[in-house]
């Protein structure tokens, strides 16, 4: 699973790289222009790829030894940080 996870980070990286869209004028959807609308789908494409990494790779033990947060309560008069 790391394998293909790791596969699909570098070709989401590589697609980042869109040289083919530099020249092209045209629109999608008759509004967005064609780099636009790329840049779109490549984002949604991002936030698939970070789900499926946190999804599969976080490490649990992060999870177990996380202190709750205990707010402070007010300082002493004569007690400045």
């Amino acid at each position: 699973m790391k394998w293909l996870l790791a596969l699909l980070v570098v070709a989401v990286l590589a697609l980042h790289q869109d040289v083919w869209n530099w020249t092209n004028k045209g629109l999608v959807f008759g509004l967005l222009p064609v780099g636009l609308a790329y840049h779109a789908g490549y984002s949604v494409l991002a936030a698939v790829t970070m789900a499926l990494l946190v999804r599969f790779l976080w490490p649990a033990h992060l999870d177990d030894q996380a202190e709750p947060v205990v707010a402070e309560g007010p300082r002493p008069e004569g007690n400045h940080r």
